[in-house]
This record gives C-alpha cells, structure tokens and sequence, in this order.
C-alpha cells in the first residue's frame, strides 16, 4: 500500500524531527540508521493498513416483489373478484454491499399494453421511514426463501366531487424464515398533483397514476418482526420481537400487547403516550424507554408455561392509523424416557413385559415404537403387538404415558436386545432406551418326559432319565 507522501512526511516530521534537519557530517550515520527505522516502521504501518477488512460500501437497489392486491367493499364489484395480481417497488433500500452485488440496476417500468388495463404496480418510497430487513428481502431468491406479499386498501378520503381519493394502502411482507414488515403506504391524491396538468386516475383503484401508469406511494409508518412463530421450554424467558417506526408527521400513540387462545383475548400490555402509568399482567415486560427512544416495542415473558401458549398481538397505534404483528408463541418440553426391566431372563411358559415409560412432555402429540434386535438383524415390532396406558396430566400441565412390550419364547427370540423409540416436537433427535433379554436359564430339573424320550442336561438327572439313557 502507497501511502500519501504529505502525510508520511508529517508521520516522519512528528517521530523524527532531528532527522529531518540533520544535514552536519558528523550526524550522517545516525540519519541514515533513523532513515533505516523510519523506512521500517512505515512498511508495518502500511501492512497493518492493507490486513484491515474494508469497511462494506452502502447501495441503493430496487426490490421487486409479486404481491396480490387484496380489496374490500365497493372495490370488489370492479374486479369482479377479491385478489387481483400486483407488483410492489421498493425503491432506492439501502444495502451493504459486500462485493457480491454486481451490477444492479434500477427497476423499469414494463411497457404498457394500450389495449388492456394498466396492471397494479405500486412504487413505494423510503425518502420518510427506511424499510428494514432490506438485505433479506433483496438476497431472498438466492436465500431459497419463499416470500409472500399482500397489499390492500388501509382508508380512502374522498375529495372534492368523490371522483379521487386520499389513499391508504397496507403492504405485509413475510419471509419463511419468520420476517414480517407491514408499510403503511400513502398514496397519491388530486389535490398533490400539480395545477394545469391532468389527473389520469388508475381505472381501478380510482387514485391518481404515473406518467408510467404506476402508483407513486410513500412509506409513513413502518413495523417488523423478525419471528412469526416461536417456541420455548417450560420455566424459560423468551423476548417476543416488534420494532416500528413512524415519518416525522406521526407520533406514537399507545402499545398494546395481547394474547388471543381458543377463542379468548387478554390484553397483557398497554402503554398510552402522555399518561402517568401503564398496566402490564405479571411476568411481562416493556422497556417504556426503549419504546420512546428507538421504537422497540419487544415484550418479555417470564417463567414461560403451558397456559403462556396462544397468538401475541403488538398494536402500534398513532393519532390516525394502526398496525400490528402476530406472532405465535409455542410451548414445548421433552420427554424423560426409560425402559424396565433394565434386563431380564426368560423362562419357559413365562411371559414378560416390557415397559416404556415417557414422562413430562408437552404438547401431547408422541411418537412411540419397538424394535428388536438379534445376532442376526433387527426388526421393527408391530404396534399391534404392543398397548399404551391412558395419558396422565401433572400440574405443570405436562402430559406422561407407557407403552408396553409383552414377550415370550412364542413370539420373541432371545438373547435380543428390546429398544423403545419415543419422537416429540421439542426433541432434536428421538430418544432411544434400550433393555437387554438374556437367553433362557435351564433348570436343575429341566427335562420332558412323554414319548419315551427324555432328555438330560446337567451332571445328575432323574432316576427314570438316568434309566431311560442307559437303555438307550
């Protein structure tokens, strides 16, 4: 690396100064060993440049997404239906650009067939709120991420004859890995466009259009997640994500988190702007200061059990408008497994069972099987082969049950090892217990007697065996 000569010479200047006025005989030698040093010290400095990581670079890119256009009321008859295809334009996001971009270039307007209607293309502005999560929405087809766009009339204001509108548009963007962005879009009216020029209004939407024939919008009023869905353990503390942020013409009204399950609400949060306190259920937490200060509307929940399942709900509300995020919050726990007899012997005409018992798991939903293994493969056992207790139910609201292995020489072989299977949601990988079957133990006595035959096996047999062998 080069470096600037002005500032080498101010570098040299400031850690020798002696030697740039050294010009006697007798100073020569130390000048040339401090020009040695110097020369030194400005290749470690240089190289210690060059190892520093390049800071990024920011761009500014077009995110195009296909989206369904969603209408209520009157605007059904129009369409002739309730969807309608549309394209939503994200216009000039800011992303880090880390070498990977390439040539990107701005979104074109496609051009328009005269002879059909002009298609629903909404080009949405950041130049008031930023849109996060830009990198993901822009790298989400090469991410192999499945991405859904919804767009739909938030309020209309009719104006002057009630041939235009004041419009409002939500747009709700989710990504399958758990983002969801909701843009609260201001469209255009007729008063905003200029005086002498005419309005050509969208044959549809009934709001005033591009040169292009696009919807010219601006984003007022912004929130995201970056989880729809998560899941936690019983007794553990999870942070349910919701950030928002509104142009400077808005301000924050009221927060209120809450908690819809099997039909029943509960509000669990609520925070009004200008008023003295809040109310907030036990284990739940705001940070108020958060809240004001960066637009973090996240909600702790503490000490999580099986009664904190169910869909949360952040609103975000100002003066005029609301958005909110759902997110659903599961619980789940594993199960504790284990098999006994950890080992045991088989005896003729006897009959054992083997029992799996999995206990202390939530939800209720499990997975359980047998397999058998030998010396010479190993087989899965027939459910029909094996029975389960009813479910039991502790206080914790976790659920325990057996599951049962009858064997005997008619229907198992031995020495076999016996393994209980048991999978469940909060399981990474199924558990798996094993008990050993010992081969069967002969008796002192062992013997069968019928058809003239009997049969000794140990040092002394009966007298009647003992007999019948010397005959034999």
């Amino acid at each position: 690396m080069v470096l600037p000569a002005v500032w080498g010479r101010a570098w040299f200047q400031l850690v020798f100064p002696s030697i740039m006025v050294c010009r006697r005989p007798f100073l020569r030698g130390s000048m040339i060993l401090g020009l040695i040093l110097c020369c030194c010290m400005l290749a470690v400095l240089a190289g210690t440049v060059e190892g520093l990581t390049p800071v990024p670079e920011l761009r500014r890119v077009d995110v195009v997404l296909g989206c369904s256009y969603v209408w209520e009321g009157g605007l059904s008859r129009a369409f002739g239906g309730s969807e309608h295809p549309a394209t939503l334009v994200l216009r000039g996001l800011s992303v880090t650009d880390d070498g990977t971009l390439g040539d990107v270039t701005d979104y074109e307007i496609p051009q328009a067939d005269h002879s059909s209607s002009p298609p629903i293309i909404f080009e949405a502005s950041e130049q008031l709120v930023s849109i996060p999560y830009a990198e993901a929405l822009l790298h989400v087809d090469c991410s192999g991420e499945e991405v859904s766009c919804e767009l739909s009339p938030y309020s209309f204001q009719q104006e002057g004859n009630g041939l235009c509108s004041a419009s409002w548009f939500l747009a709700t963007i989710r990504l399958s890995s758990g983002i969801s962005i909701v843009l609260l879009l201001r469209g255009p009216s007729c008063s905003s466009q200029k005086e002498g020029h005419d309005v050509t209004l969208h044959p549809k939407l009934r709001i005033p259009m591009s040169k292009e024939g696009t919807l010219l919008t601006t984003v007022e009023f912004q929130s995201s997640s970056n989880n729809t869905s998560l899941r936690t353990r019983l007794g553990s503390s999870i942070t349910l994500d919701c950030h928002f942020a509104l142009a400077p013409s808005f301000l924050l009204s009221s927060l209120e988190w809450r908690r819809q399950h099997r039909g029943s609400g509960r509000s669990l949060f609520r925070y009004r702007v200008g008023n003295a306190g809040l109310t907030a259920q036990p284990k739940v937490h705001v940070d108020v200061e958060q809240l004001l200060g960066n637009g973090d509307a996240s909600l702790t929940l503490q000490e999580a059990t099986v009664n904190d399942e169910g869909t949360y709900i952040c609103l975000v509300s100002t003066a005029q408008h609301q958005v909110q995020h759902n997110i659903q919050l599961l619980v789940s726990e594993p199960p504790r497994v284990r098999v006994f007899p950890t080992e045991a012997s088989l005896k003729r005409d006897e009959t054992i069972t083997l029992t799996c018992n999995i206990a202390g798991y939530y939800p209720l939903d499990i997975s359980v099987s047998w397999t058998q293994k030998t010396p010479e493969d190993e087989v899965e056992i027939s459910p029909s082969n094996t029975r389960f207790s009813s479910h039991r139910q502790s206080q914790d609201g976790t659920y325990s049950i057996n599951s049962y292995l009858s064997v005997n020489l008619a229907t198992a072989q031995a020495p076999a090892t016996y393994t209980c299977h048991v999978s469940h949601v909060a399981l990474e990988a199924p558990i798996s217990i094993s008990t050993h079957l010992k081969a069967p133990e002969h008796t002192e006595l062992e013997g069968l007697v019928g058809g003239g035959h009997c049969h000794c096996h140990f040092r002394f047999c009966p007298l009647h065996c003992a007999q019948e062998e010397k005959s034999s």
